[in-house]
This record gives C-alpha cells, sequence and structure tokens, in this order.
C-alpha cells in the first residue's frame, strides 16, 4: 500500500541496525560466489518463521556489491543468532571460511549499530511501509505537528518521557 501523506516510524526501547552485504570480485569463480548468494535467503527466511530470535525486518539490494539492512531487537538477538549451533547462519560462515577464506574472490562485510531509544528518525513520503518502518514491533504513524520535521522527530520520543514522568 502507497501512503501519499508523509509518515514516520517509532519503535518502543533500545535496536540495531545491522548492514550485511558481499562483493563478488572475480564474477567468473561462480562457485565460490554462488553458495554465498544462496545461504543469506536461507537466514532471513529462517528468522522470518522464528520471530522470537529478534530480526524485526530486513530489506535488501543486489548487484556487485550487495547491502541488506536489518533491524533486530536487541544486540543479544544478533549475535545468539550469529554463533547459535542449530541456526543457518554458523554453518554459512564455517563453509564460506574453509571454502573461500581470505582469497579475495568473494569479500563479504557487515556494520552494526545500537540505537539508543528514541535517538533515531525517519520520514516516508510517498512510499509503502519501507525500511525501518517495515519492520515488526513499529508504529507507522503520520508525520504531523512534532513529527513534521526531524528535529521533532527526534525530540518527540524526549517530551513523551518527560511528560510521563
Amino acid at each position: 500500500m502507497l501512503y501519499p501523506n508523509k509518515m514516520t516510524a517509532q519503535i518502543d526501547g533500545d535496536f540495531v541496525v545491522f548492514l550485511i552485504g558481499a562483493r563478488v570480485n572475480r564474477w567468473w569463480k561462480v562457485h565460490k560466489w554462488l553458495p554465498v548468494a544462496r545461504a543469506m535467503p536461507r537466514m532471513i527466511k529462517e528468522l522470518q518463521v522464528h520471530p522470537e530470535l529478534g530480526l524485526l525486518g530486513a530489506d535488501g539490494w543486489f548487484g556487485r556489491t550487495t547491502i541488506m539492512v536489518q533491524y533486530w531487537r536487541s544486540l543479544d538477538h544478533l549475535m545468539a543468532y550469529a554463533h547459535g549451533k542449530h541456526r543457518q547462519h554458523l554453518p554459512a560462515w564455517q563453509a564460506f571460511s574453509n571454502k573461500i577464506g581470505d582469497g579475495g574472490d568473494v569479500g563479504i562485510w557487515h556494520e552494526t549499530f545500537m540505537v539508543k531509544a528514541g535517538n533515531y528518525e525517519c520520514v516516508y513520503g510517498g512510499m509503502p511501509r519501507f525500511g525501518l518502518a517495515a519492520a515488526n514491533q513499529v508504529e507507522h504513524v503520520p508525520a504531523v505537528g512534532r513529527l513534521a520535521s526531524a528535529r521533532g522527530r527526534m525530540t518527540a520520543r524526549e517530551a513523551e518521557t518527560e511528560q510521563a514522568a
């Protein structure tokens, strides 16, 4: 569904933004990059089937360099999944390390950002639910009044907390 007016997203509590991706450096070595390309969909499917693992949402873009933006409930959830012996990630990571390693045929990367409650802002105009607004446990609300400006969105949660005290 397309939302023609400006919207924003609100989430209670801290959360984690995790960026992950890969870069194919040698296209002709299909046997090196294809297993990497096949691993992520299995992981995302597992995480969608088991919301208790903490993934709130994910969006991906694909080309020579790929990026997936993931939203997690907490760093503990992300780390537990990454190191879970009976989950999809650890065997995929071990296979990558053993078969591809540091040869440079395929590059992989990630960045992790811990976001404290209320220390974020976002706006979407003429968009379907996207990014943080498309994640689970997130309220998608009109960006009006105090929420109409970036500064207002950044301070809205602070004002709500002060009023509740």
